[in-house]
């Protein structure tokens, strides 16, 4: 896990992920991402494999800041487990 600086100032952390994240608002924010993925029936889910994949592709992307795609603003850990959404980015990286 990333550690957060707790200091009044909000850092940024490029290339994380929610669930990387020790800070409390990340963890709040993270439990909104297991709730969302729960409401998602099994059917308009991928596999655990492709998942993990995807998030590691997402991880290594210059426009993954925290937690969030800098390309479409959404959590990445949410859109990366729908089967019919894609990558937004304009090199369609999944």
């Amino acid at each position: 896990m990333v550690k957060m600086e707790d200091n009044t100032q909000n850092k940024d952390c490029r290339l994380c992920l929610l669930r990387d994240l020790a800070d409390r608002d990340a963890q709040n924010l993270y439990q909104y991402v297991i709730k969302a993925q729960n409401m998602l029936t099994e059917s308009e889910k991928i596999s655990n494999t492709e998942y993990e994949e995807r998030l590691s592709i997402c991880r290594s992307c210059s426009d993954l800041q925290n937690a969030t795609c800098m390309q479409c603003g959404c959590y990445v850990e949410i859109r990366a487990l729908k089967k019919q959404v894609h990558c937004p980015h304009g090199k369609q990286k999944w």
